[in-house]
């Protein structure tokens, strides 16, 4: 474990990543909720348990358990909203003007289990406040445009 030199570093004395660590050069903000990130065999994870479900998954996909195990996969739950295209002065299409932007999700996990199913995985610690009422919001937007209930671990 190398030591983190960088004073401005959120992991000062602590960062597994070293010195030249490109996440957290310059003024980094922690996570509210003390969550640490951390590297695993070259990936970098939002936290410990995130990275503790990986290796639970991989050892599963090694096994023949899962099939197709993909990290950070994002969805489109609502798409933006312009106004109309209009035609240029030399025909060209011009975009319409962005009212407003589109909400999307990202997965934490993705994969398929023994009998073919998708299944989405989300890595949840703190199961309270602002952010998990916002996370609710999309679980919610996501079974009803995609059919599937993700999987809070």
């Amino acid at each position: 474990m190398n030591s983190c030199t960088n004073k401005q570093c959120s992991l000062y004395g602590k960062c597994n990543l070293g010195t030249n660590c490109i996440l957290y050069k310059g003024k980094a903000k922690g996570n509210k909720y003390h969550a640490e990130k951390c590297e695993y065999k070259g990936e970098i994870f939002d936290s410990q348990k995130e990275r503790d479900r990986y290796i639970e998954l991989t050892l599963l996909l090694k096994a023949g358990e899962i099939t197709d195990l993909q990290r950070q996969v994002k969805y489109e739950l609502i798409p933006a909203q312009r106004e109309a295209d209009t035609i240029g002065k030399r025909g060209g299409v011009k975009k319409g003007k962005l009212i407003e932007a589109g909400v999307g999700y990202v997965a934490d996990f993705v994969y398929k289990d023994k009998n073919g199913n998708l299944v989405v995985e989300d890595v949840k610690g703190y199961r309270q406040g602002g952010a998990y009422a916002v996370f609710t919001i999309k679980r919610k937007l996501f079974l009803y445009k995609y059919g599937i209930r993700i999987k809070e671990v």
